[in-house]
Parts: C-alpha cells; structure tokens; sequence
C-alpha cells in the first residue's frame, strides 16, 4: 500500500473506506467496480490506485480495518476490563452500534467478506478472522470469574455459541436489508437477558 493513503486527512481517509465498504458490500469481490468505490469517494479511479496497487489489496485493506477499529471502539469502550460477561457484551454493542453509525456499511461487508468464494480473498479473510476471534476471545474470557455461572458450564463453548449466534442473526438482517440500529439495539438486549437467566448461577 501506498503510504501516501495515510498522509491524507482523516475525512479523505474516511470518505474512500466508507466507499470500499459500501460498494463491497452489494456484490460479491469479483462483481464489485474499482470505479465505483472511486466514484462514491469523490475521487479518481488512477488516484485510487496511486493509494492501493489493486483491488485485492483494497479489499484485505478495508478487512483488516474492520478488526482494528473494532479492537479500538471495544478497547475504548471497556469492554475487556469486565469481570461480568454481559457486561462486556452491552458495552460491546454499545461500540458496534457507534461504529455502525460512523460505518453504516462495515458490518454488511464483512459479512459479505467473510462468506466470499474468490479463492484469493477467501483464504486472506479466513487467516486474519482466525487470529481477531482468537484474540478477542482471549481477552474477553481472560477476567471473568466462573463463579458466577452455572456450575459445570463450558465457558468457552458457551461464548462461541454466543458469538455463532450473533454472526447468524447478523447475517439474517443483512440478507433482508434492515439494518436498523436502533433494532438491533432491542434485539441484543433482548438476547442478552435471555442468555442471563439460563448461564447464570442462580442466588
């Protein structure tokens, strides 16, 4: 990648991710216009490629971004400084739902990422979600007291079916194009309770 992406101001760095998002998202890699993602940034498609040598790399580019603003907004949200899971989780919510509305198009592109077929994409995508969910399994799970669960439950197994879950309703919402916030708001917290009353040792 062309350092001179990163001298650009914040909003012009913002403006051409915010682009890739959105127009990455509607299609699949292969079916997705370089000249689409410039047009929607307000710039050339010749100076878009001044900023990134190809579209595999603007692509595994703005994948790589997703997990590290999410690391960021989840960091600055506390999240991982929680000794009650669901804690963690509603203030990890709080962080998505923020940095849905800054972009409105990264959480339907990554699940469009994470499902491509294009080989090359494919085994990019699937390499770094395997270190982001390690990673962030490790740090959420690293200060919880077991205690305060039912006893003899898999913590761990129990957080991947948690985090199973919440990809599938993710990906069902972004299949019928409502991807409201305040909804999915609702619905998490909804969900959250419910994982509540059967996980927690009761008193």
């Amino acid at each position: 990648m062309n350092e001179k992406f990163f001298a650009l101001p914040k909003e012009k760095q913002q403006a051409i991710i915010n682009a890739g998002y959105k127009v990455f998202s509607k299609n699949s890699y292969k079916k997705s216009p370089v000249s689409e993602i410039a047009d929607a940034a307000g710039i050339s498609k010749s100076l878009l490629f001044h900023y990134f040598r190809n579209k595999l790399e603007l692509y595994i580019f703005l994948w790589d971004k997703c997990a590290e603003i999410t690391l960021e907004y989840l960091t600055e949200f506390n999240c991982y400084e929680q000794k009650d899971l669901f804690e963690s989780m509603y203030r990890g919510m709080q962080a998505k739902l923020r940095l849905m509305k800054e972009y409105p198009d990264m959480g339907s592109f990554v699940l469009k990422a994470f499902y491509e077929k294009e080989p090359e994409v494919c085994s990019a995508v699937q390499e770094s979600y395997k270190r982001y969910f390690n990673l962030k399994a490790n740090r959420t799970l690293i200060n919880l007291d077991p205690e305060q669960f039912i006893p003899g439950l898999d913590i761990k197994m129990m957080y991947k079916d948690m985090y199973w879950a919440c990809e599938g309703y993710l990906w069902e919402t972004t299949q019928r194009g409502e991807f409201d916030v305040e909804k999915l708001e609702k619905d998490f917290i909804q969900i959250i309770e419910f994982w509540k009353s059967i996980y927690l040792r009761k008193e």
